[in-house]
């Protein structure tokens, strides 16, 4: 989006990881700042929100990324794992519908892209709660765009299936991977870059018409019979 001259508000609850962010968009010729905000909280977004709209006058855009993920069977799901992750991947999602809309003009509109996953498809042994709020979001993703449509806002979700990041290398092994790439019918994992192309697809105004999708990067995964 950065390239494409927007400019670029970076939350992350570690400032660290904002900054780094920052600094390469502004490596690359982009406008971007790091805002420091705990997505968990209606608080926490609304003042994300509020630091976009001081910086740069209004909001267009809103992207749902954030999430907190422990795989466990059943038996061992703690209530301190649940409230986590539904606070930061769930309730985040809906604070973020509620503080961007909010904020977004009347006359202009805006659009709004939730990340959720091809695990709200289809599922993996201890992931009941992962599985449920990625499905949950899609859910959450209609139902707003319904609700925000009569003020031309359009709410979208990308679904990625398994992409190799420092956040997810701890769930990852060789093994799966080469598992995963085997059932993918275009044979390798999807990288960072498809996923920022299919959201920054759903922001612009190519995608202008469409509202309340679910749009799959997972390399077809998600259709083919293994």
């Amino acid at each position: 989006m950065a390239a494409g001259g927007w400019t670029v508000g970076v939350n992350d609850l570690k400032e660290e990881f904002a900054n780094e962010a920052v600094a390469e968009i502004a490596a690359a010729g982009g406008d971007a700042f790091a805002v420091v905000q705990n997505v968990a909280t209606i608080e926490g977004v609304e003042a994300a929100v509020a630091a976009v709209v001081d910086r740069t006058g209004r909001l267009d855009g809103m992207v749902n990324n954030a999430a907190w993920v422990r795989y466990q069977p059943i038996p061992d799901i703690a209530p301190e794992t649940l409230d986590r992750m539904l606070a930061v991947g769930f309730s985040g999602v809906i604070w973020g519908i509620k503080a961007a809309s909010a904020a977004m003009d009347d006359a202009k509109g805006g659009t709004i892209v939730n990340v959720a996953s091809a695990a709200g498809f289809r599922s993996a042994p201890n992931s009941l709660v992962y599985s449920g709020i990625k499905a949950g979001i899609m859910g959450l993703t209609r139902a707003a765009a319904v609700e925000l449509g009569s003020r031309n806002i359009r709410v979208n979700a990308v679904a990625p299936s398994a992409v190799p990041t420092e956040g997810t290398a701890k769930h990852r092994s060789a093994e799966r991977d080469a598992r995963r790439i085997a059932n993918t019918p275009l044979g390798r994992l999807g990288t960072v870059d498809d996923i920022a192309r299919a959201i920054g697809y759903l922001l612009g105004e190519e995608s202008d018409f469409v509202t309340g999708q679910v749009l799959s990067a997972d390399g077809g995964i998600g259709i083919a019979i293994t």
